[in-house]
Order: C-alpha cells, then structure tokens, then sequence
C-alpha cells in the first residue's frame, strides 16, 4: 500500500504508520461494502494515557466523548467535538494509495504530530514533500 502522510510518498508499505517507531495507525484496504479504508487508531495524551481508540472504522473508546468519527465515501475523519479540530483525516485516493492530508495528535511517547498538506512534525523531525521505498515495511514517522 501506498501511504502520504502530508506531502511525503511512502510506497509499498505494509498499511501500518509507526509514529516514534511505535506502531499507532493500521490500515487495511476493503473492496466491497462501506468505508474503503478499515482504520484502527489510537488517541494519547502528552503523558501517554490513552483517550480514544478506533477499530475497524468504530470508535470503541472515548474519553468523555471528546471524539466524533465520520465515515465517508473515501475514508475517516476524526474531530475533536469541542473545537472541531480535525484530529485525522484519512482519504483513499487510488488504487493501493491511501492519503493522511491532516491530523494533530500525540503519540504513545506524548510527542505531538502534526500533519498538513505541506508537511509533518513530530519532534525535532520534519518531512516535506518527497518520496521513500517502505519495501513491505510499516510507514515510519518521526525518530526511531
């Protein structure tokens, strides 16, 4: 599976993202009935503490609520419901391609990531636009 991660290329991932070389999202192309994309998705806080999760496309823990998941035509979106940001946006694009375009959450380590169209953050890592052969491998961002 082909996966960007805001303007980076990573090709012939395995679907899964390791963010500060853990693994964080998990992704699985369907081709029949509903959502294209089955998203499994975990949600920390800056000290670690998990306060949501998604699996298979549902969310199965939520915090107070915190959390709305809308499932589209051609993926996900994650929102927090105070603010309405948009905690994860997840689009299939294409045959084998999937594409994260957005998204600010932290990681298991509670290090912030931010995605945008024009790069990702976590750490003292940034990537821009650019391509990278995952060779079968999960999509690794941010420090090993």
């Amino acid at each position: 599976m082909d996966v960007k991660v805001g303007p980076h290329w990573y090709r012939n991932s395995n679907g899964i993202v390791e963010i500060d070389g853990l693994p964080q999202i998990e992704m699985k192309l369907r081709k029949t009935g509903g959502t294209p994309v089955r998203v499994n998705f975990a949600i920390f806080d800056k000290v670690g503490k998990m306060h949501a999760k998604i699996e298979a496309n549902s969310l199965v823990i939520n915090e107070q609520g915190a959390y709305q998941l809308e499932r589209l035509e051609n993926g996900i979106i994650l929102s927090n419901r105070g603010d309405k940001k948009r905690v994860l946006a997840i689009n299939v694009t294409g045959a084998d391609q999937v594409e994260i375009p957005e998204g600010e959450f932290y990681t298991l380590k509670g290090h912030l990531l931010k995605i945008t169209p024009h790069e990702w953050s976590v750490e003292k890592t940034t990537k821009q636009s650019g391509e990278t052969d995952m060779k079968g491998q999960p999509v690794a961002v941010g420090s090993q």
